[in-house]
């Protein structure tokens, strides 16, 4: 007889070419077998399930200028797409230090980059926030040549339902880049007034409607524990809309306030204010930086940050102006139209 346990379990069918839900892009999700239905996706200007297309890589390579021999930090790891292109311009010799929060992803990227040959010899892997940036140099062995951040959330995060960041799927509404830690957001949502709703999203989204819609959150607070709920309620909230554009502008402010919780949940902004001030301290002389930018909160204090630092003698170089997408590049990936790149130069003679 049969061992009834080798019965093997039938294979989610792929229905149609273009599956809506996660799990059933099965072929998407294994690009090392169906590598032409992957290319297939990524011609339509849609980004594979799975996994992230890096945004601004031909301008982050020219502004970073790695060469071989180099130190360099990768401080948002993501699915290492800049990382790789950067490992292979700083070899034979030079070594890719690459750090990132989500413990779920990180682990995935580093076998994805062991894979491609990279060894703990030139590519250094830490789960840790960029914030914590000076307990690296004693590992990485001395400051960096250069160092890039990419602000942005991977599409792996996005696109996978279970972690939360979505509106078009029911999951539960956290968007935490780090689920072990910290609290999600449907018990944020609990905890703020109608006024800190409001300065929430004003704040971290620029969001036009903000005081309807806090006011909408905060009478509903406490019925919120999942994404389509708020995604619902903030629907209803503005159903007075003109109708040529309600769902245009529903989808608009849907994104603003899922983004103004992630950054609030995350402490995004914090971080990256901590992160900007460590800096200039973990740079060699000379050394270059590369930051790309989703959100004006984000460029603001970029901005900022770089023209301080150049009235103050430690850049001699900042960018004059953001760095965007190419059009070629926003319609081979349309996520990359909101992208800014900003770079920064430091000075030789400052210690």
């Amino acid at each position: 007889m049969a061992d009834e346990s080798a019965i093997k379990v039938r294979r989610v069918r792929y229905r149609g070419t273009h599956p809506r839900r996660f799990e059933e892009k099965y072929k998407e999700l294994n690009p090392e077998i169906y590598s032409d239905e992957v290319k297939k996706v990524m011609d339509r200007g849609q980004t594979p399930a799975g996994m992230h297309r890096p945004i601004l890589v031909k301008e982050v390579l020219e502004v970073l200028a790695p060469k071989p021999g180099m130190l360099g930090l990768d401080a948002t790891l993501g699915f290492g797409g800049h990382a790789e292109e950067l490992l292979k311009l700083i070899a034979p010799g030079g070594r890719l230090i690459g750090i990132d929060v989500d413990p779920l992803e990180l682990p995935k990227t580093e076998a994805r980059l062991r894979g491609l040959g990279f060894s703990e010899d030139v590519l250094f892997v830490r789960r840790m926030n960029f914030a914590g940036l000076p307990q690296l140099l004693p590992e990485a062995g001395g400051a960096f040549d250069f160092v890039l951040a990419d602000l942005g959330v991977s599409s792996m995060q996005l696109d996978n339902p279970a972690r939360g960041f979505s509106f078009k799927t029911n999951a539960p509404l956290d968007l935490r880049l780090n689920p072990q830690k910290g609290r999600p957001a449907s018990e944020l949502l609990k905890s703020l007034s109608e006024e800190e709703l409001t300065e929430l999203l004003v704040l971290n989204a620029d969001e036009p409607r903000a005081g309807t819609l806090a006011r909408a959150i905060f009478q509903k607070r406490h019925q919120i524990d999942s994404t389509t709920q708020l995604r619902d309620l903030i629907g209803t909230a503005l159903q007075n809309l003109p109708r040529q554009s309600r769902r245009e502008e529903i989808k608009k402010s849907l994104q603003r306030t899922f983004q103004a919780l992630r950054i609030a949940v995350n402490d995004e902004l914090t971080v990256l204010e901590q992160f900007l001030n460590l800096l200039p301290g973990c740079l060699k002389e000379g050394g270059r930086i590369a930051i790309i930018t989703f959100h004006s909160g984000e460029d603001r204090r970029v901005k900022k940050s770089f023209q301080e630092g150049c009235r103050n003698g430690i850049y001699t170089e900042i960018a004059p102006d953001p760095i965007r997408s190419s059009a070629e590049e926003r319609r081979a990936n349309p996520r990359s139209t909101c992208a800014k790149l900003r770079w920064a130069v430091k000075a030789i003679d400052y210690k």
